[in-house]
């Protein structure tokens, strides 16, 4: 509640403020079924690594010990995306986030790309090395590595894609709801908070989420890689084709990250913007032939969500709330702020 002051003396009129209140949290309704399937990957992995780690040592094989501890790589950067959700949901209720904490697992994707990109200079030092000093190949115990991985990998990415999949939430579509605060107070702001129509998959914006299901894509791919090297191997005593795999491998791998670190870094320097999507907010603000648009800012705040920032200029300008309403029917946009002037040479005739 905020009382009016004039003078030193308290008016009686009070501005009742709870309606405008809002939260910054811009998470789909499928966050937290993609936050427990991260959680289940992770346990998966981690338990995989512990247990070949284990078998390595007791059996003195050389390949399991290396799988073993290229599946904790991975289940660090599984767990660092599971951290990174469940810091941005604190952050979502936290004033001093301006718009919720969903860089937070912007960053952590960039980190992952990052990883991936390491996992996939290894390979390519690992497979250069083997090329120039071929070493003996344990080609049994070896294919036993790769076919467990590639079921584990599989099961993984059966479990993220589950999760990521809107019908397993058990939630509507977060658009059903609309809360249309505005308000006429001559200072010419105003504010829109409401969801919007987002009705679709907004899974795909979650770059922390795509770069954790990339990470088990990965080694998916360098599991089916390495069964059909070491059955050449196997069969036809093919040595070089292991080595040659691994560095196919590396540019598959590396091609993914490199579109990871892309996408997440246009994100964080706030480059998110499509162009199809500035000209549709100008314009709906701009059909009534009058207002432009002196001013424009879009730029990507969750998943599947888009602040706005407009300055309007018109000869006969109306109340910010009805710039407002104009961009309703846009997908994704969810927060708007409308400051709105009239022409000055308007004004002087």
């Amino acid at each position: 509640m905020a009382a009016v002051y004039d003078g030193g003396m308290q008016h009686q009129h009070v501005h009742d403020l709870s309606s405008f209140h809002h939260s910054h949290d811009w998470q789909d309704a499928g966050a937290e079924g993609r936050s427990r399937a991260l959680l289940a990957v992770t346990l998966l992995t981690l338990a995989t690594m512990v247990a070949e780690l284990l078998a390595g040592a007791w059996s003195g094989s050389l390949a399991l010990l290396a799988d073993g501890w290229h599946m904790g790589t991975h289940a660090l950067a599984l767990g660092g995306a599971l951290l990174a959700t469940r810091l941005a949901q604190r952050a979502h209720r936290n004033e001093r986030y301006a718009f919720g904490g969903w860089k937070i697992e912007v960053l952590a994707a960039y980190t992952s790309g990052l990883l991936l990109l390491a996992v996939s200079a290894w390979l390519v030092v690992d497979g250069v090395s083997t090329l120039l000093n071929p070493h003996p190949i344990a080609y049994g115990e070896a294919m036993v590595v790769a076919v467990i991985g590639l079921l584990i990998n599989l099961g993984s990415a059966w479990l993220l894609h589950r999760g990521a999949s809107p019908g397993a939430q058990g939630h509507g579509h977060d658009g059903d709801n609309h809360d249309d605060h505005g308000h006429g107070h001559s200072h010419g702001h105003a504010h829109d908070h409401s969801p919007g129509h987002s009705h679709g998959h907004a899974h795909h914006h979650d770059h922390n989420f795509n770069a954790a299901y990339l990470h088990v894509l990965a080694d998916a791919v360098t599991s089916v890689l390495a069964i059909a090297a070491l059955g050449g191997g196997l069969l036809y005593s093919w040595r070089w084709l292991d080595p040659l795999v691994a560095l196919l491998g590396a540019a598959v791998i590396s091609r993914w990250a490199v579109g990871v670190l892309k996408v997440s870094a246009h994100a964080l320097v706030d480059a998110t913007a499509s162009t199809e999507l500035r000209t549709q907010v100008r314009q709906a603000i701009e059909s009534d032939g009058d207002a432009k648009l002196a001013d424009l800012h879009v730029w990507q705040v969750g998943p599947n969500a888009w602040s706005v920032v407009a300055s309007v200029v018109a000869d006969a300008p109306l109340q910010p709330a009805h710039y407002r309403h104009r961009l309703e029917h846009l997908q994704g946009v969810r927060h708007v702020t409308v400051e709105v002037h009239r022409c000055p040479g308007c004004e002087s005739q």
